[in-house]
């Protein structure tokens, strides 16, 4: 935004107005700024008219404050709904930046569904042997010259285009233009936008990213992760490079939430509901203080730094003053679900070297677990959480009586030392553990900022249970360092209509579930719930429906972003901020990983070519990958080799660098030649509204070698037949290439599934 010394009338009205409804919605200039994505000092200059209003900027502030562009424009709202007719020279004067002067040719007609705009190309000569500046945005641009010439530029095409030619492009394809042959060019942009919101690109309505070519500088807020993180992006706020300062002494409970706690006390950490709706809140200032009670308790148990720790506490809020606890003492935390059996804590207990365990009350945990202890003497200490049980510690009674404040040891645990362990789902045999470092929760800043987008004021919901590696995707690391507050409901099962409210009375702002949940939510007709407080939602682990896709976004507004990543590491590939999502690709990947893929030769593969989900390490272990396979070696070695870690998941990439997941290396399906992923067979099934679940996989056949096989479960009320059958195989016939359909359908009650909820295909 450039001063002009010279001010028009038009500017300080315009100024004038958005000072008015600002003042009336009660929003200071710092709320603004953030609201409108510029720095508080710029908001200011563009509130007094000192500098000037861009296009994109007032579409911002109308949406904040709840008006119509034309409001801030002419100080009237549209009325018309029927047509508008605007004469030559008539149309609404909107800006005048970047070169450019636009008129909007339908100011006065309410609900548009596209921006025909007539727009000035000014000359400049400096511009003529410079590469044309580019932005994207949702929809789709005509463009039709009236008078001068115009370079246009499309992806890597360039066109000039004189008085009576037009263009049509895809505006999700980076573009630009500028005014050549000597003179000005006047030309009719014309963006279509068929959903009927408010045009994407100009507006942060329904938490659609702005995309455009304008850097807008983050509001200048301390915040405590700069400490230890900096960042570049484009000028679409898409990151493209992070560097991390002072990580071999990091320590995410001293580092962060003490830091918070000392900065901002009072500041919202979580919101939590227990399995009655029993409401908490926690401010950094609580979490820190309980957490060091918690370290100090531990301490007088004998737990010590390096002991293993298996935590089985649900989504208590218990765990994260535990979690914080044990960090400070330099403790390994393991997390468990509540699921578990007593042969599955009999393993645990032993691969891990557990020495103490936090044990959820509810349910048949502790039962299950004191079994095992049985067999186990070196676990020595049983703490039970949300109520009592002979022969255990009561945690919630006895952790309050110790001192609030724990000073940071001298040999705190911190950098490389070990923090967290995650058990792999175990599809193919004995779950792995997979070991992270105190840096991994740096490596979760991305996760949170540019995939979850989550903002310090907000409210995050994401639903997993404590004892997976998704909750620390989604419900402690990387939202803390943003300082963002986290939601957390401690429900027993997943009912979509008992969840769906919670939106709207809590206000929640940032969302991330997986597709399953998503579905549920569907089937429960959200148009009857107001989930208005939304700006972004995302989701990773299996397929997501299309038409579940579509149906949140008619609802909401809002495209559901996914991602994709591991218990071995944060989110490696994700559509994030600054980048225009595409249904059905993973998106790109995360800069903090040097991802490609590699053939069964260790070779990069080709644009469109199928290969293997890998991170370059030659240049270091990136904060957010695993240490390795805790005890087991060869594990390690099997999985990183090379230069490289190979996630064992495959992909292909398109022209433009999205990736689009195909399987896991062992699901591929080998039949008469044909590499078959199952992943985009079971998206396309998933479709038709009678599939509840599905999975694909290869069934042995003397001619082929392998068929396709998709087990199915039908919702309830679908009866399975023959003619249903037919039906499957022809709509996915119809949506793929022919050789890819499933030549067996087989209806089963439930899918075979480890207990976190992943499918076995072996069983298959």
């Amino acid at each position: 935004m450039n001063s002009q010394p010279n001010l028009s009338s038009k500017i300080l009205e315009m100024a004038g107005r958005i000072k008015e409804l600002r003042e009336i919605a009660g929003y200071s200039p710092e709320e603004m700024a953030a609201k409108t994505d510029v720095s508080v000092s710029e908001y200011r200059q563009c509130e007094s008219g000192e500098a000037d209003l861009t296009f994109a900027f007032i579409y911002r502030c109308a949406q904040a404050l709840a008006v119509d562009v034309t409001d801030i424009i002419e100080g009237a709202s549209p009325v018309l709904s029927s047509y508008t007719l605007t004469r030559n020279g008539e149309g609404q004067r909107v800006a005048r930046a970047h070169n450019m002067v636009y008129h909007n040719l339908a100011a006065q007609f309410k609900n548009r569904i596209a921006e025909p705009l007539q727009v000035k190309a000014i000359y400049d000569e400096s511009l003529q042997n410079q590469e044309i500046e580019v932005t994207t945005h949702s929809g789709q641009e005509c463009d039709i010259i009236i008078s001068g010439q115009l370079k246009v530029r499309v992806g890597d095409h360039t066109e000039t285009l004189g008085p009576g030619d037009s263009i049509y492009y895809n505006s999700s394809t980076p573009h630009g233009m500028i005014a050549v042959g000597g003179r000005d060019c006047l030309f009719y942009a014309i963006v279509l936008n068929p959903t009927g919101e408010p045009i994407p690109g100009l507006s942060t309505a329904g938490g659609e990213h702005i995309e455009t070519a304008e850097k807008v500088p983050e509001p200048k807020v301390y915040r405590i992760y700069r400490n230890y993180i900096s960042t570049e992006t484009d000028d679409n706020g898409a990151l493209q490079k992070i560097s991390f300062h002072d990580e071999q002494n990091f320590n995410f409970a001293f580092d962060i939430v003490d830091a918070i706690a000392e900065k901002s006390p009072d500041k919202l950490a979580m919101l939590h509901l227990d399995v009655n709706k029993n409401e908490r809140r926690f401010t950094f200032e609580d979490i820190s203080r309980n957490s060091s009670r918690a370290a100090n308790y531990f301490k007088s148990l004998g737990i010590k730094k390096g002991d293993r720790v298996l935590l089985v506490l649900r989504r208590h809020y218990q765990f994260w003053i535990a979690m914080m606890g044990l960090h400070k003492i330099g403790a390994i935390a393991v997390l468990a679900t509540d699921q578990l059996q007593e042969k599955d804590f009999q393993y645990r207990f032993e691969a891990a070297g557990i020495s103490a365990i936090l044990c959820t009350a509810f349910g048949q945990a502790a039962e299950q677990a004191e079994l095992a202890i049985a067999n186990c003497p070196e676990v020595k200490t049983k703490i039970i959480v949300d109520g009592e049980r002979e022969g255990w510690h009561d945690f919630d009674s006895e952790y309050l009586i110790f001192r609030s404040s724990f000073p940071r040891p001298d040999d705190a645990a911190c950098g490389d030392d070990l923090m967290l362990m995650f058990f792999t789902s175990g599809t193919t045999g004995y779950p792995k553990m997979a070991v992270h470092s105190y840096k991994y929760a740096l490596g979760h800043f991305v996760t949170a900022k540019y995939w979850h987008r989550v903002n310090a004021n907000g409210l995050h919901f994401t639903i997993s249970d404590t004892g997976w590696a998704k909750s620390m995707w989604g419900k402690l690391y990387g939202q803390w360092l943003c300082e963002a507050a986290v939601f957390t409901y401690d429900f027993d099962r997943f009912d979509a209509h008992d969840i769906l409210p919670l939106f709207s009375k809590y206000q929640i702002t940032t969302f991330c579930a997986p597709p399953t949940m998503y579905r549920f939510m569907i089937k429960e007709d959200i148009t009857k719930y107001d989930l208005s407080s939304i700006q972004h939602a995302s989701t990773a682990g299996e397929a997501l429906n299309p038409e579940v896709f579509h149906q949140f976004q008619k609802a909401t507004g809002i495209a559901i972003r996914e991602g994709f990543g591991q218990s071995e590491t944060t989110v490696m590939i994700g559509n994030f901020a600054g980048m225009t999502p595409r249904f059905g690709s993973m998106g790109q990947p995360n800069p903090l990983y040097h991802i490609d893929l590699l053939d069964k030769g260790n070779k990069p593969t080709k644009v469109g070519e199928i290969g293997e989900i890998v991170i370059g390490t030659e240049g270091g272990i990136p904060n957010g990958l695993f240490q390795g396979y805790y005890r087991d070696e060869e594990k390690t070695v099997e999985a990183w080799h090379d230069g490289y870690y190979h996630t064992g998941d495959t992909a292909w990439r398109d022209e433009d660098g999205y990736y689009w997941y195909v399987g896991r290396v062992d699901d591929l399906i080998k039949s008469s030649g044909y590499r078959i992923g199952p992943f985009e067979i079971e998206s396309v099934i998933m479709e038709l509204p009678y599939i509840l679940e599905c999975a694909v996989s290869p069934e042995p056949d003397e001619i082929r070698g392998q068929i396709v096989k998709a087990s199915i479960v039908l919702t309830k009320g679908t009866e399975p037949s023959e003619k249903l059958k037919k039906e499957i195989q022809t709509y996915v016939k119809q949506r793929t290439a022919p050789y890819k359909y499933p030549r067996i359908v087989v209806f089963r009650d439930e899918l075979p599934k480890t207990v976190s909820g992943k499918i076995i295909r072996k069983q298959l």
